[in-house]
């Protein structure tokens, strides 16, 4: 079953299908799709926009969140007025954790129950785990006292804290104080502070490529970085993953705001359109790059992130190359205006022009598609 287009690539079609500056045929053959699958985009896209009569996505989402708010609603009902005959019977407020077993059993989530209830569902599964031991009420009665004698007195430290609770009669290592006190945040106003300056960490992966720009195979080397342009509306981000194999733009996304998510959408529009196994993925040390939201996205695709030196420019060599060209091509070519002008004409370059029309002379005068297409058997999107 073929893999879908990423909604941005769709909409990026869209855009430039309607600025009618082609036929619908020659657009739909520029950007490797049907005839067929770009009119079925722009019909969708009128629904949307309200030009063409039909239920929108944003209508259809409309109808199931009200439809979830509805049987959340019941089950808030439910809830509660399950809990209030549950005290009428005279059960302690300290009891609700057996009322959420009882709506568990029920068919109510424990995450509403606890919600509604007014509690975290951590300290829910924490007490069905372990129910409390008479070392915790000890704890807790130690933790107390410590507030009550460091409220007297802030100059006290943990040790301070620990002979005035052996003074008072309470059984307490010095060590078991401390921890209590660290614990609750329990300190001496004298105390040095700590955690006020932060060292850069480690790279979040090795060193996989070493500048060897090569692959012997599709899908089996990416690059990927961020480039930037400015515009009269203001910057405009680029993040391009590109297979070394075929040197194609496999994947990209392009936003007004250089976050994380802008390098974990493009990401997720390659495996969309690739569906990789064991894939190296390599980058530089930007910090959209070592966050923990495209790491997991790595990991969750079966993917292997590589990462180059801090400010070797020559590590991720290859995929600078690329924006050099797109940098030639568009970005210098004019002032541009928009955001929106700015998107399609990089978009449009990439697809019609680099992958379809610009020979390479690394891929024997072949444009990425012919590459791949005749001599690698690789199904192109």
């Amino acid at each position: 079953m073929p893999k879908p287009f990423p909604a941005e690539f769709r909409r990026d079609v869209v855009a430039v299908a309607r600025k009618h500056e082609a036929p619908i045929a020659q657009i739909a053959r520029e950007f490797g799709i049907s005839e067929a699958t770009l009119h079925n985009w722009l019909k969708k896209a009128d629904i949307e926009d309200g030009t063409r009569p039909g239920v929108s996505a944003a209508e259809a989402a409309e109808l199931r969140d009200a439809k979830k708010r509805i049987r959340l609603l019941e089950q808030e009902n439910e809830i509660l007025r399950r809990a209030a005959a549950f005290f009428a019977r005279g059960a302690a407020p300290k009891m609700k954790f057996p009322l959420v077993l009882d709506l568990a059993e029920d068919g109510v989530p424990v995450a509403v129950a606890c919600r509604v209830l007014g509690f975290s569902k951590q300290a829910f599964y924490a007490w069905k785990a372990a129910p409390l031991t008479d070392r915790d009420w000890a704890d807790a009665h130690l933790i107390n006292a410590a507030l009550d004698v460091h409220r007297d007195d802030p100059a006290f430290g943990y040790r301070f804290i620990a002979d005035e609770l052996k003074d008072q009669g309470l059984a307490a290592g010095e060590n078991r104080v401390q921890r209590l006190c660290s614990s609750q945040r329990i300190w001496s106003v004298f105390a040095k502070k700590r955690g006020l300056t932060r060292k850069a960490g480690p790279p979040v992966h090795d060193d996989l490529v070493k500048r060897d720009f090569t692959a012997t195979a599709p899908n089996r080397l990416w690059l990927t970085d961020i480039t930037e342009h400015r515009t009269d509306e203001g910057k405009l981000y680029l993040c391009a993953i590109k297979d070394v194999h075929s040197i194609r733009i496999v994947g990209c996304s392009i936003d007004s705001r250089m976050k994380a998510s802008l390098a974990v959408a493009a990401l997720r529009n390659a495996v969309s359109l690739r569906s990789p196994k064991g894939t190296v993925v390599h980058s530089d040390r930007g910090s959209q790059f070592r966050s923990n939201a495209f790491v997991r996205t790595l990991k969750s695709n079966g993917l292997t992130g590589s990462m180059g030196r801090v400010g070797a420019c020559a590590d991720n060599a290859a995929m600078e190359s690329f924006f050099a060209l797109l940098q030639k091509n568009v970005l210098d070519r004019q002032r541009w205006a928009t955001r929106q002008e700015l998107r399609l004409a990089i978009v449009t370059w990439i697809e019609k022009t680099y992958h379809r029309k610009r020979r390479h002379r690394r891929l024997g005068r072949l444009t990425p598609i012919e590459f791949e297409t005749m001599n690698t058997g690789f199904k192109t999107a």
